[in-house]
């Protein structure tokens, strides 16, 4: 009986494919780590990442024409995610501080037909704003690695990433990019920079944090706020800043 070979490359190729998408696998990490609260440790994520590249490694078929980075993304990515799903990482407490945040959202906007700006949220929970900008990162987090109970339609939409996924081509693009670039430039000053240097600048939020002096936890805070505004904005339903 003949058994297949563990990986469609030859070793050398195999390992030389890992050693060079190291830098991928610490970017998918970099951008992950700063977005899940709770304190996991970013070597534990590496060494879940790892495993992922080297599963895409010992499955990649040069044969369909596919870049290996192309390849690979999604599945070390998916190997981060799906071990933190199993870790169960974010802690009730945090969930249940997204629901009544969720459940605040959705008041307000049926009171007021738009959703309330962070500022209005802290008044109308009575927490501060830094406290605001904690569960935003937490709803975030929950979107990202699709927690069964995690944030609902309403505040999932006010979190993601509002970046269009159509052809940069497009007409549909060129309206949105026109859109985003006014809604990003109303920003306050602080979201401003941390936007324009993670999306223009292809900065990591470590990166980020060491140009503003902060922790990399508080550029996520300052980035999912920043994200809610322009979501909000992005939907004509109210302005960014008072």
């Amino acid at each position: 009986m003949t058994i297949k070979p563990l990986s469609l490359l030859a070793p050398e190729v195999r390992d030389q494919l890992i050693v060079d998408h190291m830098g991928l696998l610490h970017h998918i990490v970099g951008q992950l780590y700063v977005d899940i609260p709770g304190g996991s440790d970013r070597e534990d994520l590496e060494g879940y990442a790892m495993i992922g590249l080297i599963g895409a490694a010992d499955s990649f078929d040069p044969g369909r024409g596919l870049k290996f980075s192309t390849f690979a993304f999604p599945r070390i990515r998916g190997a981060v995610l799906d071990e933190l799903r199993r870790m169960d990482f974010l802690p009730r407490g945090r969930r249940d501080r997204v629901k009544d945040l969720d459940r605040f959202v959705q008041k307000f906007e049926q009171e007021n037909l738009r959703p309330p700006s962070p500022e209005e949220i802290a008044k109308g929970m009575e927490i501060d704003e830094v406290d605001v900008d904690t569960i935003l990162q937490s709803a975030r987090a929950a979107l990202r690695t699709s927690l069964d109970d995690g944030p609902s339609e309403t505040l999932g939409s006010l979190v993601e990433d509002p970046r269009c996924e159509s052809p940069e081509s497009s007409a549909e693009w060129d309206e949105m990019r026109l859109l985003l670039t006014k809604a990003i430039q109303s920003l306050p000053e602080r979201e401003q920079s941390v936007i324009t240097l993670y999306y223009a600048e292809d900065l990591l939020l470590k990166e980020i944090a060491d140009i503003l002096e902060v922790t990399e936890s508080r550029v996520s805070q300052i980035h999912s706020r920043a994200l809610y505004r322009l979501n909000t904005y992005m939907e004509g339903k109210v302005g960014l800043a008072d």
